[in-house]
């Protein structure tokens, strides 16, 4: 499975978003790929002040260039996440991934609101504005059966499990971890999830901008099952192109067997409504 993952820039105009990712797939589109991956939030500054002002409803403007994206291009399209509002006028941090067709085959509301104060460091709170999803999410496509989740919603290692536990052999995270948090943890987190879960991580950030009011740690990353780098960017703008041989959760799977040696008997994690 080859993957492409575009870490660009947020831009405050919608209209210069998808002029410049129309430009960036144009740059790759002889590279065959199957995946294409956009980070968090690519279409609205990560501002708390900005998710409703940017906030479209399901099958919006933005929902609809997606959809057609993958459609013309003839690829998946991890579609990073935008700010969704419903018919209650709640806001959601959300997901979509359209397939070759550019249908939706799968929508994810972050679950995890990322709410902070670090002495000296990151104060953010997402619930300000943002109302948190409740579903976990895995889809089918020709590869297998792959999960989906975004940013914070990474660091809980119930979640992925229960991805995996639905048979997510590759779990996409769109993801804007900040200066603080990037350089503290996003690395380790990253291999912590892929190892333990024997699963490709995929993690697809905005380049940094030090001229916004939020500085995205960048770093795009892919991750194996055997918690190794398979490949990361830095923090600028850039296209990052990767094979992916998803044969190699089954072996790894096979040589250390961990899902298997789980004590169901003595604990056991369940998805509840």
């Amino acid at each position: 499975m080859k993957v492409a993952q575009i870490q660009m820039k947020v831009s405050i105009d919608k209209e210069e978003t998808k002029k410049r990712v129309v430009k960036f797939i144009e740059d790759i589109k002889d590279e065959n790929v199957d995946f294409i991956c956009l980070g968090e939030m690519f279409d609205c500054p990560y501002d708390i002040n900005s998710f409703r002002e940017y906030a479209e409803k399901e099958g919006g403007d933005i929902y609809t260039f997606c959809s057609s994206l993958a459609k013309e291009y003839g690829v998946y399209f991890s579609a990073g996440s935008i700010s969704e509002i419903d018919d209650k006028q709640r806001v959601y941090n959300t997901a979509y991934v359209f397939d070759r067709k550019g249908n939706q085959i799968a929508k994810h509301r972050k679950m995890h609101l990322f709410d902070i104060d670090i002495k000296g460091g990151q104060y953010f709170k997402e619930s300000e504005t943002l109302t948190p999803g409740n579903n976990i999410t895995t889809f089918d496509t020709e590869f297998g059966k792959m999960g989906l989740c975004v940013c914070y919603d990474f660091r809980f290692p119930e979640l992925s499990r229960l991805m995996v536990l639905e048979g997510a052999k590759v779990i996409f995270v769109p993801a804007a971890f900040n200066l603080t948090t990037g350089a503290a943890h996003w690395n380790t987190m990253f291999k912590s999830q892929a190892l333990n879960n024997q699963i490709f991580a995929i993690g697809t950030s905005p380049a940094r901008d030090h001229k916004a009011s939020y500085k995205a740690y960048g770093h795009s990353i892919i991750i194996n099952p055997w918690g190794d780098v398979v490949s990361e960017l830095e923090e600028k703008e850039r296209i990052m192109i990767k094979d992916l041989d998803l044969s190699m959760v089954d072996k790894i799977r096979e040589q250390l067997p961990l899902l298997k040696h789980r004590r169901v008997d003595v604990y056991n994690l369940e998805k509840r409504l």
